[in-house]
This record gives C-alpha cells, structure tokens and sequence, in this order.
C-alpha cells in the first residue's frame, strides 16, 4: 500500500517552495493510486445523484425541499 500524500503547507511561500522542489524533483509529490474498488465506487457516486434525479417526481422533490428548507430555519433559529 502506498503512502498517503503529505499535506501541504498553508503559508503561501513555503506552498511556493514545496511547488518548485516538486517540479525539480528534489521533493517527491506521491499520489496514491486508487484501488479498484475505490474506482468503482467512485463511479456508482457520480451516476447516483444524476439518477436519483431522473426517477423522483416533482411531488417528492418539493417534499425534499420542504424538509431541507425547514432544516435550515430550525439551524438558523437554534444559534
């Protein structure tokens, strides 16, 4: 299993540091690669909301955004 990719720094000029020691190879810049799995889940999600979408009537869409929008007011309301 490969390493996970190290967090960058936030200051902008260390970030620019770590960008050139990338490009000139002083510092290696390992991404992980997915596992199938990972891929194939990956996948699924992308096709799930577009699906979802497709299949739900304009009824049941106002019934989630009723709910949703209710969430919000008793979120805003609770501060």
């Amino acid at each position: 299993m490969s390493e996970p990719r190290k967090k960058r720094p936030r200051d902008a000029n260390q970030l620019a540091k770590a960008i050139v020691d990338i490009a000139t190879g002083e510092r290696d810049d390992n991404v992980p690669e997915l596992t199938e799995a990972q891929r194939f889940a990956r996948e699924g999600g992308k096709k799930g909301g577009v699906q979802r979408a497709r299949t739900l009537t304009a009824e049941r869409r106002r019934e989630i955004a009723k709910q949703a929008a209710l969430a919000r007011w008793a979120a805003k309301s609770n501060r």
